[in-house]
């Protein structure tokens, strides 16, 4: 689990490609301090699994199905990414849990400033919009920020200065793309709904009318 709660922008520095697949290697400093073979790194918003490290960088595979569900495919030698290490024990929550699992890709459309922050227009997937709310949470390429404004297609969000400095995404331009990952609650009620309703479909009821004439509630 993570926060959303960028702790550095690290830089791709090589990729190799498998058949589908890839490894990055990625320059970094802060999120290496105690760093093991096996542990997570959320990058740009995905939950990945170091391999390999060094004092500088660290290692990571990308497998086919993350290829085809972020942002993670575009990346180049030299661009840069957001990076969180997993939330221990007794962290402080600074944003919202967040699960590094990417529910899809969005789109920015538009960015204007607002006095000292910086609006941010993103289209997210069709399918994502039922679990976006006004002053809701959202993962942005693992910044987890508040939803401003909903449209029928679209929201806003707003960047202060200090999230537009120590993240990627101040630099980002109209048409670039940011992997979304929705609230993990919305997704939780929904699933249950839905065994709900299929339950209440899939019941026999025992109530009829010899049954409530029996109990006293209908009279001959």
């Amino acid at each position: 689990m993570f926060t959303g709660i960028v702790e550095e922008i690290g830089k791709i520095k090589k990729i190799e490609h498998g058949s589908n697949s890839i490894a990055l290697t990625i320059q970094a400093n802060k999120v290496l301090g105690d760093v093991k073979l096996g542990d997570s790194i959320a990058t740009n918003g995905v939950c990945l699994t170091v391999t390999d490290f060094k004092e500088n960088e660290f290692t990571v595979d990308v497998m086919p199905e993350t290829l085809r569900n972020s942002s993670l495919a575009d990346l180049k030698i030299g661009h840069e990414v957001n990076l969180e290490r997993a939330l221990r024990v007794g962290d402080r929550l600074g944003g919202h849990l967040v699960s590094g699992h990417i529910d899809g890709v969005g789109s920015i459309r538009a960015k204007k400033r607002e006095d000292n922050a910086v609006v941010v227009t993103i289209a997210p997937p069709k399918e994502l919009l039922r679990y976006i709310i006004p002053k809701g949470s959202i993962t942005i390429d693992g910044v987890s920020l508040t939803v401003a404004q909903l449209e029928a297609n679209t929201f806003d969000i707003s960047l202060i200065p200090h999230t537009a400095q120590i993240t990627i995404l101040g630099k980002k331009n109209v048409g670039n793309k940011v992997n979304l990952e929705v609230d993990l609650i919305g997704k939780y009620v929904e699933r249950m709904m839905e065994f709900s309703e299929e339950e209440e479909e899939g019941s026999d009821s025992n109530i009829d009318i010899n049954m409530l004439k029996d109990k006293g509630f209908l009279f001959a």
